[in-house]
């Protein structure tokens, strides 16, 4: 059984930076009463958002949320994979505020 500090890989293991660009592993919830950053599940961030999974617009939904949080414009994030899905990894080129939880590069 693995023991989790704060000093623990295991614990940051839903996001990794290349270069200035961030990169998440992202579980979505859509559907939810309001927006929000949620807890790390497994190796992904649960990110919770208002509108339903129809067509896209969750997705498209989620990715305005993340660029308000992350203080960049909606043209800065790329989903990498998983834009029909609650799977997803998004980048985020050069994000001017961090989340608690997510540390910028070394």
């Amino acid at each position: 059984m693995s023991k989790k500090s704060d000093g623990d890989v295991t614990a940051k293991t839903f996001y990794f930076w290349e270069g200035d660009a961030l990169v998440l592993d992202i579980l979505g919830k859509p559907g939810a009463h309001q927006d929000a950053i949620g807890r790390v599940q497994g190796n992904k961030l649960k990110i919770h958002v208002a509108a339903t999974a129809e067509s896209g617009r969750a997705t498209r939904h989620m990715l305005g949320f993340l660029a308000d949080v992350f203080g960049v414009p909606r043209t800065a994030i790329e989903v990498v994979f998983g834009a029909r899905s609650v799977h997803k990894r998004v980048r985020i080129k050069a994000p001017k505020s961090l989340p608690a939880g997510i540390c910028r590069m070394p």
